[in-house]
C-alpha cells in the first residue's frame, strides 16, 4: 500500500510559481520535481479546504494551481475534525484560525495520513513543532503525519542511493 500524502495549499501554489527570486524557484523546481513522480510511489489527498483557499487566492496561475489537484480525493469533513482543531488552537499548536493550518493539520492526522506535504515551515514542517503537535495527538488519540517539504521527499520511497 502506498503512503497517503495529504497535499495542503502551498503545494499546487509553488508548482505554479512566477516569483524569480532564487528561493522561490527553488522551491518550485522541487515542488515539480517530485510531484512529476509521486503517484508511483504515494497516493495524494487533499481536502476541500485546499480548495477553497486556492479558490479565495488572488494570484496568477490560479486556474492551473487548482486544476493540478482537481482529481484528487477530498478527505471527508468529520464532525470530530472541528473538536480536534478546537484542541490544536487551545493548546496552542496553531494559530487560531480554525480554517487555516490547524485544519489541514486535523484532517491528515485524523485521516491518518503518512505525510502532510507544505512549503509552510512557520506552522506546520517547523521541527520546533514537532514534539509538540506530537504530544497533543497522543493525548486526544491521533495519528501523527510527518510535515514535511516536497524537497524531503525527493526520490520517493524505493529509491536507495549506493
Amino acid at each position: 500500500m502506498k503512503p497517503k500524502v495529504y497535499i495542503e495549499t502551498s503545494i499546487p501554489t509553488f508548482y505554479h510559481e512566477i516569483r524569480t527570486e532564487p528561493d522561490m524557484e527553488a522551491r518550485r523546481q522541487w515542488t515539480r520535481q517530485w510531484w512529476n513522480n509521486a503517484s508511483d510511489d504515494y497516493s495524494l489527498v487533499t481536502s476541500v479546504a485546499v480548495l477553497d483557499e486556492l479558490n479565495r487566492g488572488n494570484y496568477k496561475n490560479k486556474e492551473k494551481a487548482i486544476e493540478l489537484i482537481d482529481n484528487l480525493p477530498l478527505l471527508p469533513v468529520e464532525d470530530a475534525i472541528a473538536e480536534v482543531v478546537e484542541a490544536y488552537i487551545q493548546h496552542k499548536v496553531m494559530p487560531k484560525d480554525p480554517v487555516g493550518d490547524a485544519f489541514h493539520l486535523a484532517l491528515a492526522s485524523y485521516h491518518k495520513c503518512d505525510f502532510l506535504l507544505t512549503w509552510n515551515c512557520r506552522h506546520l514542517a517547523n521541527a520546533n513543532k514537532f514534539g509538540h503537535i506530537m504530544r497533543v495527538n497522543a493525548l486526544l488519540g491521533l495519528y501523527n503525519p510527518l510535515l514535511v517539504t516536497p524537497l524531503e521527499l525527493i526520490g520517493g520511497q524505493n529509491e536507495i542511493e549506493g
